[in-house]
């Protein structure tokens, strides 16, 4: 095997570090500094995928490889950082946001087997679900006085965010992604969610530069927009 053959794989395995970095960040109340490494994990995430194909080093090991790094990543970092900042004072209720690495997981083993999967999502993909979550956790750390922060502390909002995201992880719900070629043309539908999308990115940016928030905000703002937009866009298509 040639040493072309190796880069993607040696890509995903920094993918890998990232995420485990950020869970020991996270453990030591470095909140803002795991969400830093996450983000370099999904940066690691999509280049493994893009030098795979422009060298042609497909491989059965890295498939396998992208799926555990993301695990970690993407599920595990994103729960701990939110155990890290839920407020309540129940130990058992605490545990409660450790059940998104779970189901991250067990989207990212129907990932695999899913033929449908190549153009769009179905289900929440694991890394919008880690940005929302890491965003949201890195805010509440960062401005302790805001409402985010507040919210966190309630015993509720977090639980129930942990179920909303673990059901919407493992559903049947459409969702666009930003993957391009392959082949197909984006259709109407997916090309103005995308823009849609991008537009409320621009918007969270402006709001959070003009009222001089965490940059953490813009993050949360997107992916939530992102979530929001799916769904909207699934009622109207079932009116």
């Amino acid at each position: 095997m040639t040493l072309r053959k190796h880069i993607p794989n040696s890509i995903t395995s920094m993918n890998l570090l990232c995420g485990v970095l950020g869970v020991i960040f996270s453990l030591d109340g470095k909140l803002e500094t795991a969400f830093v490494l996450m983000l370099l994990a999904a940066v690691f995430d999509f280049c493994d995928g893009l030098s795979a194909r422009l060298l042609k080093a497909y491989s059965d090991v890295g498939k396998e490889l992208d799926s555990l790094s993301d695990v970690v990543s993407f599920g595990v970092l994103p729960s701990v950082m939110l155990y890290c900042v839920f407020g309540t004072q129940s130990q058992v209720l605490r545990l409660f946001p450790l059940l998104i690495a779970a189901f991250s997981a067990l989207r990212l083993a129907k990932f695999n087997l899913d033929e449908r999967q190549h153009d769009s999502f179905i289900g929440l993909p694991t890394p919008a679900c880690a940005m929302v979550c890491g965003s949201l956790a890195c805010f509440a750390a960062e401005v302790p006085g805001s409402f985010i922060s507040r919210w966190c502390e309630c015993p509720f909002f977090i639980v129930l965010l942990t179920v909303l995201l673990c059901a919407l992880l493992v559903c049947e719900v459409p969702m666009f992604s930003f993957k391009f070629g392959g082949g197909r043309k984006a259709s109407r539908p997916e090309t103005v969610k995308r823009i849609v999308f991008l537009a409320v990115a621009v918007l969270g940016t402006l709001v959070t530069a003009i009222g001089g928030w965490h940059w953490s905000l813009v993050f949360l703002v997107a992916f939530a927009g992102y979530i929001i937009i799916n769904l909207l866009s699934l009622a109207f298509v079932r009116k």
